[in-house]
């Protein structure tokens, strides 16, 4: 197939209404962006392998696209390249990796919560918005890939809010951690989102009154809420294997 196609909501490519002159790039970063879903969704399980003639057919579209996404992704240490047999997808992160991660997150977020308050535009506010809308069309919905819809707009929010506060170097790190990439992979928990959606409502609500401090508390307690949701699979995890061993 023509790698001017295009990759549907479904994760299928089609090749009706391309438009004239598309790039590889552009759809190379609509695999990166189907596989990330995919990750997210639970759809390609952790420490699973994954093929690139098998993600070429199953996508529809030719290997080069999915070769630049899954070069991409092991940059970005979400896939790991294995000689002579293609791909395989990490595991889950550890609880210390997580808690590592929770750390960095406390350190900087607010900081950028604080920043987007005093610097944000109107546009960037209504943009922060306009993503809250999209997650609460979402958080009703059911299904892993739904979830996984939530998680990928979950982390283009906090991305906003660190575009807004205009310190690149806090949005880059960020960006190098793919905290919503594993937290959402660690378990597809409808609660997670439900809570989520009215912390992060608070924060925009802070930065749209032009509030630092609040901006600031109101993104640093959703983070230490976020953890301990989180931090609660874990010990659910730890607990089964406990189970398990004495059984």
């Amino acid at each position: 197939m023509d790698d001017e196609a295009m990759i549907a909501p479904d994760g299928r490519a089609t090749t009706g209404g391309t438009p004239p002159g598309r790039s590889r790039g552009r759809l190379a970063d609509e695999v990166y962006d189907t596989l990330l879903g995919q990750l997210m969704s639970l759809r390609i399980e952790p420490d699973s392998r994954v093929t690139i003639d098998v993600l070429a057919r199953e996508l529809g579209v030719s290997q080069t696209p999915i070769r630049d996404a899954l070069n991409r992704m092991e940059a970005e240490g979400l896939v790991v390249r294995v000689p002579h047999a293609g791909y395989r997808i990490p595991p889950q992160i550890t609880r210390h990796r997580f808690e590592d991660m929770l750390e960095v997150r406390l350190l900087l977020e607010p900081a950028a919560a604080r920043r987007s308050a005093e610097r944000a535009s109107p546009e960037q506010v209504g943009g922060l918005r306009r993503m809250l809308k999209e997650m609460a069309e979402l958080e009703g919905s059911s299904g892993s890939l739904a979830y996984g819809a939530f998680g990928l707009r979950d982390a283009a929010f906090h991305d906003l809010v660190a575009l807004s506060a205009e310190n690149q170097v806090i949005r880059e790190t960020l960006a190098r951690l793919h905290s919503h990439v594993h937290l959402f992979r660690l378990h597809r928990d409808t609660q997670v989102t439900h809570l989520a959606m009215a912390e992060h409502e608070e924060v925009v609500a802070a930065i749209a009154a032009r509030d630092p401090d609040a901006a600031a508390y109101a993104m640093r307690r959703h983070i230490l809420r976020s953890g301990d949701r989180f931090r609660r699979l874990f010990d659910e995890v730890k607990d089964a294997d406990a189970v398990t061993v004495e059984a």
